[in-house]
């Protein structure tokens, strides 16, 4: 029994033009079957049938806060001229500079047009193959304690763990890579952003759910009522969604 991360949930007062952000600055298509906008590659199926760790722009009536977001997207970069042009790029889409501490590093932090942090990556060998998204990030306090929870809830692949840095990707090798990066941070506020998870087809939800409990997930009531996924949250208290296909 395992999970799969399928989307990056992302809550926006303009959900529409965040997802256009998103859509353009990955080079992917957007979509508003509903409430919410799906960004996936290009022709591909997204929602039900996710074929990559796509995004979900959920529209929520409060604006993000200034607390630097506890999860974040690091893109990936092939060469120095695609790094530029990237960079370029969403800039002219709507990001601006974001401090959170960087200090003078190769890579460049931003925020989109609601304030959601990101980085663009200088082009680096791990993150060659994995496709616009390197990585997804997660700030944490105990790497080694997150790597032990979300190796048991995940079938993806334990790359990398060290006291600063856990890391994780599919077991086919597709795709980002899950990171959660030892930070002081502390969590003070609801994610901004999250990870939505999905069973395998033929598995059971309520029972990866229970599974989930048993790893250290607590249950998380954040008014959503009679709706068919199911809300928690992490060791360290960080939220996510198990889903299930319609």
């Amino acid at each position: 029994m395992a999970l799969r991360p399928v989307q990056v949930n992302i809550k926006a007062l303009d959900s529409s033009a965040v997802g256009r952000f998103w859509a353009e600055a990955l080079g992917w298509s957007a979509y508003s079957p509903g409430v919410t906008t799906y960004v996936g590659p290009a022709g591909g199926p997204v929602w039900p049938d996710p074929v990559a760790v796509c995004i979900d722009v959920v529209p929520v009536p409060e604006p993000k806060t200034a607390t630097k977001n506890r999860v974040h997207l690091d893109l990936a970069t092939t060469s120095a001229a695609h790094y530029a042009e990237l960079v370029a790029r969403v800039r002219a889409l709507g990001a601006t500079p974001a401090l959170v501490g960087q200090g003078d590093v190769p890579w460049t932090v931003l925020a989109d047009p609601e304030g959601n942090e990101f980085c663009v990556l200088e082009p680096r060998d791990i993150y060659q193959g994995t496709g616009p998204i390197a990585a997804v990030v997660v700030d944490c306090e105990d790497p080694r304690a997150m790597a032990r929870f979300w190796g048991e809830a995940l079938d993806w692949t334990l790359h990398e763990v060290t006291d600063d840095l856990a890391r994780l990707r599919s077991a086919e090798g597709n795709g980002p890579y899950l990171e959660f990066l030892r930070t002081p941070d502390v969590k003070t506020v609801p994610d901004r952003v999250h990870l939505h998870l999905l069973p395998y087809p033929g598995d059971d939800k309520a029972a990866e759910v229970a599974r989930l409990r048993t790893l250290g997930a607590t249950d998380l009531d954040l008014g959503q009522g009679d709706v068919p996924w199911t809300c928690l949250t992490d060791p360290e208290g960080h939220e996510f969604c198990v889903c299930v296909l319609p």
